[in-house]
């Protein structure tokens, strides 16, 4: 079955500084008419319905949701959406924090993870993964794609901090370009699903603090989010 993997960017859309300009968090202070313009562009520009468009309320958990496109709102509390239905498009919002986009494309099961510091540190991956094999994925056969995220070099955080991550987190502890203690968590993220067993890990390089076509919460505070969505596409008759 055929996956599809989105990334967007901060352009194109309608919202208005210090959001400019295609935001698609409704949680961030931005214009419910802009965010909501800009969320109807997307699934315009996806080739899919409004409401197959599956988002959820990101709490820096460890929750894994299944949706099968028939939900009338965004999953409550969850940090992972899962599906096994096609057509459904799951939605990860990030601004700094990694999204992850998963699939088994022989057992037509995808899944998009929030995986922020505490997130991952807490095992959001894993649970993800764990939903995605209760729908007959297997890790051998999933492909794994790392989206845009705050890099090594500009994620400074206290050591003990660091430390922390690195203990739950192995291979995400790092220096950042100043020489202070970091956290790399894509690199983090790519160990563990290796070690979990996933046949094909890939990264986004972009750092969201570094790209400006990018949101990042670390350089500007207030501002928007971009989107990392994933969908089986639909056989056509």
């Amino acid at each position: 079955m055929r996956v599809r993997r989105v990334v967007t960017t901060r352009a194109g859309g309608a919202s208005r500084p210090p959001y400019e300009s295609f935001n698609l968090g409704d949680h961030v202070g931005d214009d419910a008419g802009d965010v909501y313009a800009n969320r109807k562009r997307l699934a315009s520009e996806l080739g899919l319905a409004e409401d197959k468009l599956a988002w959820m309320e990101q709490v820096h958990g460890r929750t894994a949701t299944v949706v099968d496109g028939t939900e009338t709102s965004a999953a409550e509390a969850t940090d992972a959406l899962v599906t096994d239905r096609p057509g459904v498009a799951l939605v990860v919002l990030v601004a700094d924090c990694v999204p992850v986009l998963m699939a088994d494309p022989e057992a037509g099961v995808v899944a998009a993870v929030h995986a922020g510091r505490v997130g991952a540190r807490v095992g959001v991956v894993p649970a993800a993964l764990e939903a995605m094999r209760e729908l007959g994925a297997e890790p051998g056969r999933v492909e794994a794609l790392l989206g845009p995220a705050i890099c090594g070099d500009c994620y400074e955080v206290p050591a003990a901090m660091a430390a922390d991550v690195e203990k739950h987190l192995p291979g995400s502890a790092c220096e950042t370009r100043k020489g202070t203690t970091g956290l790399d968590l894509r690199a983090g993220l790519w160990r563990q699903l290796a070690d979990l067993g996933v046949g094909r890990v890939g990264a986004d390089p972009r750092c969201t603090a570094e790209d400006k076509t990018l949101f990042s919460f670390r350089r500007d505070g207030t501002t928007g989010r971009i989107a990392g969505i994933t969908w089986l596409e639909e056989e056509k008759a």
